[in-house]
């Protein structure tokens, strides 16, 4: 598979991991632990990004906490006609855009955004890809924070389904090498949280 067909497998996705499936479950552990290290460390007047936001369960607990300059990207235009339906509030309050990362970060400015998050969402790019992080980097202004699959090694693939790869990285090398440092990381159930400020 290349990067525009892992984008198109997304961007179709139904089933398990599809807009569905993530509406049904709504906001979770990991929705809580974005709110309170975005709180601490940016606070709730931050503008913030979620890049493969889907249905935005993560950004309506961030709006729940108060947080009101809320953006997000998904691939999936039916992820963000769910999330109007589930979240209609957030949907109304936040802005949202139904593109490929890689297409929306080439349009966006430098800095802007406070704070920029993924969570299950970066291990997907392809590496023909990974100049998405060089403009993910610029366009973070201050806090950047990923919660992504880090058991493999680094440069490993796994798939999702048989289908979807995985691709295994150093979160903490790839954003150290784009001027961040990295303040804070935990191991959770299934994924590594990792919290970069720029250098």
């Amino acid at each position: 598979m290349d990067s525009h067909d892992i984008r198109d497998e997304w961007a179709e996705r139904s089933g398990e991991y599809s807009p569905t499936y993530y509406a049904h479950y709504g906001p979770d552990e990991t929705s809580e632990l974005l709110r309170s290290r975005l709180e601490e460390y940016v606070g709730s007047d931050a503008s913030v990004l979620e890049v493969g936001c889907n249905v935005g369960r993560h950004l309506a607990k961030l709006a729940d906490g108060g947080f009101s300059d809320l953006t997000g990207v998904d691939v999936n235009a039916d992820a963000l006609d769910t999330l109007a339906e589930t979240y209609p509030e957030l949907a109304a309050t936040g802005t949202f855009h139904a593109a490929a990362i890689e297409e929306y970060v080439e349009t966006v400015e430098d800095g802007s955004f406070d704070a920029v998050f993924s969570v299950e969402t970066l291990q997907h790019i392809h590496p023909d890809a990974e100049w998405v992080f060089d403009d993910l980097a610029r366009i973070t202004d201050d806090l950047l924070l990923t919660v992504e699959n880090e058991s493999g090694e680094d440069g490993e693939v796994n798939y999702v389904d048989e289908d979807i790869p995985l691709y295994y990285r150093d979160w903490n090398r790839v954003f150290t090498e784009r001027g961040f440092v990295e303040v804070e990381s935990s191991v959770q159930k299934r994924d590594t949280v990792r919290v970069f400020r720029r250098e």
